[in-house]
């Protein structure tokens, strides 16, 4: 297999040892750089026999039919494309531990290796070694058929003095044969001296990568459609058939006159009948006019305009009374009523499409439920409009002066049991998974009935095993290995569950005044003497739940599914499976408070 595998990469790798850049696991980048990210480009070229067609082809690269038709001057989303059809694939460059790429997510088939999609479905726009760097997790000899693999297609940004130059854009594409500095200038509307500038080389190599520098969208040569072609003439009819003939057109005549008289008098009734049904469209049409034109906005809305509704910015105004400071519920979330219905609306700079991404392919009770959306081209605002959950935070119940109101233990834990349900979602009955990266009591809402439900996606990552160099969310709550390393994967989010499992127990805030860290402290006292370890427990337990006089046995487990969610080893960690399992017996069982996970070890007395 080592024979096969380096024969058929060869041809690949030796371009790239002939050239500095990119080396075979990409360009280099810095990531303090304010270039990144950036939106641009690759060229692919559609190919027989599964990439002939843009569902397909916007399917490998995570994208909708329409974001590559837009770019790429194609009448229709269905259009049927040619074989090495060439299309300008939109990516987000960015800046990945000190590499430049355009992550896309994959789901591992039967038969694929790292080198086999690299080169073949994504065309060497990536080689099979940065695919093993932004993937260290996964075993490149042993992958699971399922398994979500980050594909980094290699790209740059323009620097600073680029686009004081002009230069918009970066387009990476794939040099072939018959290819030189000429004619991909002449491509892509660029110039030769651009091209060596931006490449450091003077001439091209077969199948390397060329970045293309262009100062704005290029408008590729798309195959042209041949007409149809027309009808033969046939010969004049023989004497001995005219006479025939002439019976024969004078009855098509009549019989022609009657049917174009039947064809008006339908054409009349349906036109009549249109125009009624149409009145009412017409308003509507008229009400999104404006967002309906809108070119990047339908690009990336475009696969959720069939699920969720659409509203006007005044429609919002008037349900938030002009988004009046009495309104806001938290940040920049706001109470409103729109046509008798009490709602959640969140106001946000146009970034919403990876949350709109998400929320689209998630349904579940323990989730928060989005109800539509609005972009305000004015003021370059995006509004999700969400159900209201009208008992607020998690963190307000436990932090805040609720006029002596505490949440019992009973309720304490079936909160805990509806977010582990919900995560167990996300991550298990997703495809890509979801990693929510901002689990947090602030993020966790209460409906009526004091049931939970998971909120706020916007940092939400689709797909797992991700490595980030831009580190977001908050303190006291992120996970030791995202922090050092970057590294996405759902034992992030099974890490902040611990610690929203040590505010439930404890009552504290995951970060005191002090800037002391909950899960810190917690550590202290797990990994303390034995012979004190259960006294420092009992002083860890909210003194609200001592009053209440709970089971302290079913505290004790909460805290050891607490601490075995707080492992530093990700690979120690439960699932969100076990850890919704071990919440539901947390009153039935014992756990046993040991190093290497939980196992229970009897039954509670009834």
């Amino acid at each position: 297999m080592g024979k096969h595998y380096l024969s058929f990469s060869l041809p690949f790798i030796l371009p790239f040892l002939i050239h500095a850049q990119p080396s075979l696991t990409g360009y280099t980048c810095s990531p303090n750089q304010s270039i990144y990210p950036c939106q641009t480009y690759a060229l692919y070229r559609a190919s027989a026999p599964n990439f002939l067609d843009l569902g397909s082809i916007g399917d490998l690269f995570g994208l909708s039919r329409l974001m590559i038709s837009k770019p790429n001057n194609l009448s229709s989303p269905s259009t049927t494309l040619s074989p090495d059809q060439n299309l300008l694939i939109p990516i987000t460059c960015s800046c990945t531990s000190n590499h430049s790429y355009a992550n896309v997510t994959y789901q591992i088939n039967a038969g694929d290796t790292f080198w086999f999609v690299s080169t073949s479905k994504f065309q060497n726009l990536t080689t099979y070694q940065a695919v093993e760097l932004v993937n260290p997790s996964l075993v490149p000899t042993n992958l699971t058929i399922g398994v979500q693999v980050i594909f980094p297609i290699f790209c740059q940004c323009p620097t600073q003095t680029q686009l004081q130059n002009r230069i918009n854009f970066i387009i990476t594409y794939l040099s072939q044969p018959s290819d030189t500095l000429s004619s991909i200038a002449s491509k892509f509307g660029s110039n030769i001296q651009s091209l060596i500038s931006v490449n450091r080389q003077t001439n091209v190599t077969p199948f390397s990568t060329i970045l293309v520098p262009v100062s704005q969208t290029p408008q590729l040569e798309q195959p042209s459609i041949s007409p149809s072609p027309l009808p033969s003439i046939s010969s004049p009819p023989s004497v001995q058939s005219r006479e025939r003939k002439g019976v024969i057109i004078g009855l098509s005549i009549g019989l022609g006159v009657l049917g174009i008289f039947s064809f008006l008098l339908v054409i009349v009734m349906v036109w009549l009948l249109w125009g009624f049904s149409r009145r009412g469209v017409k308003e509507e049409e008229k009400r999104l006019e404006p967002l309906l034109h809108d070119e990047n906005f339908m690009a990336d809305v475009s696969d959720c305009l069939d699920k969720y509704k659409l509203y006007r910015i005044q429609e919002l105004r008037e349900a938030t009374q002009n988004f009046d400071p009495s309104c806001v519920i938290q940040g920049s979330v706001y109470k409103g009523s729109l046509k008798g219905e009490v709602c959640a609306i969140k106001r946000m700079k146009w970034n919403a499409y990876e949350e709109l991404k998400i929320l689209q392919k998630v349904n579940h009770s323990n989730l928060v439920k989005l109800e539509g959306f609005c972009i305000d081209p004015e003021e370059g605002n995006c509004y999700l409009v969400y159900e209201y959950v009208e008992n607020g935070s998690l963190h307000s119940w436990l932090h805040w002066d609720r006029q002596g109101k505490k949440l019992d233990w009973k309720t304490r834990l079936q909160i805990a049991v509806d977010v582990a349900n919900g995560l167990q979602y996300i991550h298990e009955h997703t495809r890509p998974s979801v990693v929510h990266k901002d689990i947090k009591s602030s993020n966790i809402l209460l409906d009526g009935n004091m049931r939970a439900k998971i909120a706020n996606f916007g940092l939400a990552k689709s797909g797992t095993n991700a490595i980030t160099m831009h580190i977001v969310g908050t303190q006291g709550y992120l996970s030791p290995e995202y922090i050092v390393d970057g590294l996405v994967t759902p034992k992030m989010d099974v890490f902040a569950f611990g610690v929203v499992l040590l505010e439930l127990v404890s009552g504290k805030e995951a970060v005191d005044d002090e800037g002391k860290v909950l899960w810190m402290e917690a550590e202290r006292v797990f990994e303390g003497a034995k012979d004190k370890r259960d006294e420092m427990l009992v002083a860890m337990v909210d003194e609200a739940l001592v009053d209440q006089s709970c089971s302290m046995d079913t505290v004790m487990n909460v805290l050891a599914i607490a601490r075995a969610c707080l492992k530093r080893e990700v690979s120690k960690r439960p699932s969100m499976v076990d850890i919704f399992y071990m919440l539901c017996k947390a009153d039935e069982l014992y756990f046993d408070f040991s190093e290497d996970g939980i196992v229970p070890t009897g039954v509670m007395a009834r």
